[in-house]
């Protein structure tokens, strides 16, 4: 049994929105066995006001969201990460600083909805899609029999997680 919630750290290049809709995802539906966070190489300064539009219309507390640099993880005395996901391609590839705690990684990429172009409601259905899209990972990640697994079996399964782009693709 462990003494404190796994930690999560969730990736992006710029930290306003997949890595912070992962971040809220999480802490809500992981609560008491999860402490996500998010953070990106270059950070945009902000989170993206759809990132937070939708979350607030969905229940999530927002209030202490926002667009910060992965350099607060990885600098000397910053608490351990057990988990690192990158939730897009350009983070994937970057070098990374040192992390505390030697912690697992998965890339989960999904597309990027603050790219998305076209009317409002386009717009809105593509942050609305990469919210899903990080819920259905996150909920098999919450699901995982942490306590059962060995490392090799653990890391070979996040990797599996991330790959579930078109399989769970609404029809």
């Amino acid at each position: 049994m462990r003494d404190r919630a796994f930690t999560v750290l969730f990736l992006c290049t710029g930290n306003s929105a997949r890595s912070v809709l992962a971040e809220s995802i999480l802490n809500r539906s992981g609560a008491g066995k999860f402490q996500a966070f998010s953070a990106g190489s270059q950070p945009k300064g902000e989170v993206h006001p759809q990132t937070l539009a939708l979350l607030s219309s969905l229940g999530h507390d927002i209030s202490a969201l926002r667009s910060k640099t992965w350099a607060e993880f990885a600098a000397p005395g910053a608490a351990p990460i057990d988990f690192i996901f990158t939730v897009c391609d350009n983070a994937a590839g970057e070098t990374c600083p040192i992390w505390p705690g030697k912690p697992m990684t998965a890339h989960w990429g999904i597309s990027d909805p603050a790219a998305a172009d076209g009317t409002g409601a386009e717009i809105a259905l593509a942050f609305k899609e990469a919210y899903r899209m990080l819920g259905r990972r996150i909920d098999l990640f919450v699901a995982l029999p942490f306590e059962k697994l060995d490392s090799m079996t653990m890391q070979s399964r996040l990797r599996d997680i991330g790959r579930l782009d078109q399989a769970v693709a609404s029809p």
